[in-house]
């Protein structure tokens, strides 16, 4: 719920389709969600010397933060590696967001042709929460609702 008018960690919730087993990965304990489109950027220099500039879309870019409260992450890019070491045709994912904006209303974007990284599969200490990040590519994003 947005508070005082702003849109606070709480409002997202995020859904990742797995193309494979055609099933949604339930990842539990998410703690942040960061998102970046990727661009190219590309100079235009006329010969009358003025410079235009083009930002192509390259893609999106981001990362899954999380406390491990159970396998499902770990399962899952085993089972993707697993898939690339068999042979196996390992196809892309979905993550899906979807935001409760501040005025009451629900907006969905879906970030297609996903592949993963478990960019840390968190280290073990004793007294100490185990915290993962999965990295993500995705080749667009698009506006569902």
């Amino acid at each position: 719920m947005p508070v005082n008018g702003f849109s606070v960690g709480r409002d997202i919730a995020l859904d990742i389709f797995d193309a494979n087993t055609r099933a949604t990965i339930a990842i539990n304990t998410i703690t942040d969600f960061d998102r970046k489109q990727r661009t190219q950027r590309v100079e235009v220099k006329a010969l009358n010397g003025v410079v235009s500039f083009l930002e192509l879309p390259q893609g999106w870019e981001g990362s899954i933060g999380l406390e491990r409260s159970d396998r499902v992450l770990d399962d899952f890019i085993a089972a993707l590696e697993g898939a690339y070491y068999s042979g196996g045709n390992v196809k892309t994912a979905s993550i899906t967001e979807t935001i409760t904006e501040p005025d009451g209303t629900v907006s969905q974007y879906r970030y297609e042709g996903c592949v993963f990284k478990l960019d840390d599969a968190g280290a073990w200490k004793g007294d100490s929460s185990v915290k993962q990040k999965l990295a993500w590519v995705a080749s667009k994003r698009r506006k569902v609702i």
